[in-house]
């Protein structure tokens, strides 16, 4: 059963690729204007129709993949290694170190992650460069909590402790036998975050606290064509799909990836 949620994952992931990598090949400019052509049902000249500026809504949905997309791997990957970081030097070092470290921890994780994500960009100001700083700083904490726990945990194993009577120093023992299965672990566990991470850069550009218009976000496409739901609803499904897959497809490969970790 996981290994054909992991084939769908996969299968869904290539489809995504395809969309944000090929299909702008085939579609007209995703900010060129057509107001004659508005609110165009679909056909084979607009496979998904046309927005009220008579855009392709394709064209527009693929332009939004590699910018959502890209950016929840972004947020992803620095979340991980800020994470990762403070978790680390907070197991490792110990002392005084690891007690400020997990204060500070515990400090951010007080705050909800959107609603700190929200303070952040409404002092940062709008656009999808301060959403993207907001996402991280709101976002490294969980991962560095379990950095902590597992590198701390997996320090007190039984073959740490023979390779430190083996001679190795405590940083040569930890590089050795600590860092890379926490990271492997933290990588497995982050990916199961980036549905959450897609949603939420969603979430906040549709409210207009990301991508501003013309650009193309699939948020901020749910967005602008949410007063034409119900008289051109190929406006808000496309987009709307394309978050639900993405989510889903990452989910399904983070599950298959999480069980393989935790195998023995």
């Amino acid at each position: 059963m996981r290994s054909a949620g992991a084939v769908v994952g996969l299968f869904l992931l290539a489809l995504l690729a395809f969309l944000a990598f090929m299909v702008p090949a085939f579609t007209p400019d995703p900010d060129a204007t057509a107001y004659g052509d508005k609110l165009a049902q679909p056909s084979w000249a607009h496979l998904l129709g046309t927005d009220a500026a008579g855009r392709d809504v394709l064209a527009r949905v693929a332009a939004g993949a590699r910018i959502s997309l890209g950016g929840a791997l972004l947020v992803g990957v620095a979340g991980v290694v800020v994470g990762l970081l403070v978790g680390l030097a907070a197991a490792l070092v110990g002392g005084v170190v690891d007690a400020l470290l997990s204060r500070l921890i515990d400090v951010v994780l007080a705050v909800p992650t959107l609603l700190l994500a929200l303070a952040v960009v409404g002092v940062l100001g709008p656009g999808l460069r301060n959403l993207l700083v907001a996402m991280v700083l709101a976002g490294w904490a969980p991962i560095a909590r379990l950095a902590r726990a597992w590198a701390a945990e997996r320090l007190g194993r039984p073959y740490v402790t023979a390779a430190r009577l083996a001679g190795l120093s405590r940083w040569r023992a930890a590089r050795l036998h600590v860092v890379p299965p926490t990271a492997h672990a933290v990588l497995a566990v982050a990916t199961l975050g980036l549905g959450e991470t897609i949603l939420g850069l969603a979430g906040l550009s549709f409210v207009g606290l990301g991508v501003q218009p013309p650009t193309a976000e699939w948020g901020q496409l749910v967005a602008e064509n949410r007063l034409y739901a119900t008289t051109a609803p190929w406006l808000v499904l496309a987009p709307g799909a394309a978050i639900v897959l993405s989510v889903a497809a990452v989910t399904l490969l983070a599950d298959a990836w999480l069980d393989r970790a935790a195998a023995p």
